[in-house]
């Protein structure tokens, strides 16, 4: 199944009429709080796979995911249809895209995004690794390992290295972001059927 995209302006188009979709950010907590769309709610890909049944039962209208660029938004969207909801599409280019298009976001503390947070520490440790195996004989095999893991995420759009980065509490930081509070926030939403 393809994934159903829509652009930013078709998307400010929707959110001004009386009708507009719910936004799921799936970005880290961290990221959120750094920049989104007003009205977005923030469900971390990690936490909306584990309990992606729980949140499914609230989405009961059109929802849009977003993330820094869509990637992690095309996994959210497979995670979703496969627990049923169909309603679904994903912000092409994600926030980057949206603000590249001067739409309002909402400012807080600024934070590095999680790709950027993976090029900094994949490039640190195969640095490191490269330089120390001069004096630590085949300690470049863990640069070739992290080249390796790089080259698995990009074929399989994954990256093993950014779900356990988005774990750490820089990036967990700032904005309350459990399933309880989620399902609360879903709820408390006046919303209609679609």
């Amino acid at each position: 199944m393809t994934n159903a995209t829509i652009d930013a302006a078709t998307l400010q188009e929707l959110l001004a009429s009386t009708n507009p979709p719910r936004l799921i950010d799936v970005r880290t907590p961290a990221e959120f709080e750094t920049l989104h769309i007003d009205g977005a709610y923030n469900v971390p890909l990690d936490l909306l796979r584990e309990h992606r049944d729980e949140i499914v039962s609230h989405l009961d209208q059109h929802v849009v995911l977003i993330c820094r660029s869509g990637q992690r938004a095309t996994q959210a969207e497979q995670t979703l249809r496969q627990a049923g909801l169909t309603n679904v599409r994903i912000l092409e280019g994600g926030i980057t895209e949206w603000e590249a298009h001067g739409f309002a976001v909402n400012r807080g503390t600024q934070r590095w995004d999680l790709e950027r947070q993976v090029r900094l520490v994949a490039g640190l440790i195969i640095t490191v690794s490269v330089l120390l195996s001069f004096c630590v004989p085949h300690l470049e095999w863990v640069a070739v390992a992290i080249g390796a893991g790089l080259t698995v995420a990009a074929l399989t759009n994954t990256c093993a290295m950014g779900m356990l980065l988005a774990r750490l509490p820089y990036n967990r930081a700032g904005l309350t972001c459990d399933t309880a509070t989620i399902v609360n926030q879903l709820t408390k939403t006046p919303h209609t059927q679609r």
